[in-house]
């Protein structure tokens, strides 16, 4: 019997309500319908509201997300009156560049503000859905940078078209409670090494079948780049969503599922800003002039540590204690740092500046989840592996 129960409602299922109802269905067989029939829809009942109620408080938003989202909002709609006041008042003083710079990053971070809120609002599939759109642009906005031939196009329609959507309904199926043979589908261990491995190997062979040699290595590792670093280290994002979390002594965590997302993203967004604000102050020992000239040691270990104590003073909207936000908020900066590098790396090579146009200010999609890309799996697993359970 508690084989049974524990196919149809899976592990989530609270042990306390599986327990009265199989007690239920035992007296079902023994005392007669009538009575048993009345203690079965008052198990039933008791099951509904018990998953409702775990269901809402993992997934949607609970207060102290709704508090961390109000606060944001606060800061942005105050840097947005500072903003105003600088743009209507000419002080020489102040550089206008630096004043435009600040305009535009603002309007950029609005936009990731309005889908972060927009996704939560819509719940996990929402969320799922919009992280897949930024996915395809920024994937999109990665391809068109990069030299491209004829013998490419039917490897770039399998890219965009086929492993970039399929690898986000493969994160969406993850709570369907498909089966197979009796067992449930384990969809984090396909889409965990669909592109890695799957998409990897069929690229360059569809580019082979077109039969175009010239520079097939370099085209075939292009594609290979932008689909693993755009679509399958973004999609660990959402995938947090699916995280049974505990505590790291072992308890269940009744947060919200959407609170970790936004705190990831947040971090991300944060430390950013603090290592450019520490290159601003020290200036001096810049890690890759020929790179990017704003990128420091000094800007690296200051805004990776003041990334960390706004991580712990943001503990409370996650599993973590406040050491551990600490710890992994220092590793979404040191990563998202790697990130910003590596891409201006690639913008060099190619000799552009920006990867494209549709944020105003901050060129493409691409160039404001740089640090994302590189953070989200990381930090994904060491959430999965130190703060949750099967």
């Amino acid at each position: 019997m508690h084989d049974f129960f524990q196919r149809i409602t899976g592990s989530w299922f609270p042990r306390g309500i599986l327990a009265q109802v199989e007690q239920v269905a035992e007296k079902l067989s023994n005392e007669g319908l009538t009575e048993a029939a009345t203690e079965t829809g008052k198990a039933a009942a008791l099951a509904v509201q018990s998953v409702a109620a775990t269901a809402s408080s993992k997934v949607g938003l609970d207060l102290p997300t709704i508090v961390l989202a109000s606060v944001v909002l606060g800061v942005l709609a105050g840097a947005s009156l500072v903003a105003r006041h600088l743009t209507r008042q000419s002080n020489p003083s102040i550089n206008p560049a630096l004043v435009q710079r600040f305009v535009q990053r603002l309007w950029a971070w609005w936009l990731m503000f309005a889908i972060l809120i927009s996704g939560m609002f819509l719940h996990r599939f929402g969320t799922i859905v919009l992280f897949g759109l930024v996915s395809f642009w920024a994937f999109r906005e990665f391809i068109t940078m990069t030299p491209t031939r004829r013998g490419d196009h039917r490897a770039l329609f399998w890219s965009l078209v086929v492993f970039t959507p399929l690898q986000y309904v493969l994160i969406g199926l993850a709570q369907s409670g498909l089966e197979f043979r009796g067992s449930k589908i384990d969809f984090y261990s396909i889409y965990s090494v669909m592109i890695p491995v799957y998409a990897s190997l069929f690229i360059p062979a569809r580019i082979a079948i077109a039969g175009d040699h010239k520079r097939f290595l370099e085209r075939s590792a292009q594609i290979q780049a932008g689909l693993l670093i755009c679509v399958y280290c973004l999609s660990f994002a959402p995938a947090l969503l699916d995280l049974n979390l505990v505590r790291s002594d072992g308890t269940p965590w009744d947060g919200s599922r959407a609170g970790l997302l936004f705190f990831f993203v947040l971090i991300s967004q944060l430390s950013d800003v603090l290592q450019w604000l520490w290159g601003r102050i020290r200036n001096n020992r810049i890690i890759a002039k020929d790179i990017s000239s704003t990128r420091t040691w000094d800007g690296l270990l200051g805004g990776s540590l003041s990334s960390g104590i706004f991580g712990a003073i943001l503990y409370w909207v996650t599993p973590f204690t406040p050491w551990q936000a600490a710890c992994m908020a220092i590793v979404v900066a040191g990563l998202g740092f790697a990130g910003g590098l590596t891409m201006s790396a690639i913008k060099r090579d190619r000799g552009v500046r920006d990867y494209g146009t549709l944020v105003m200010g901050h060129a493409g999609v691409l160039d404001r989840i740089d640090s994302l890309c590189f953070s989200a799996p990381i930090f994904y697993h060491l959430t999965r592996f130190f703060f949750s359970i099967p």
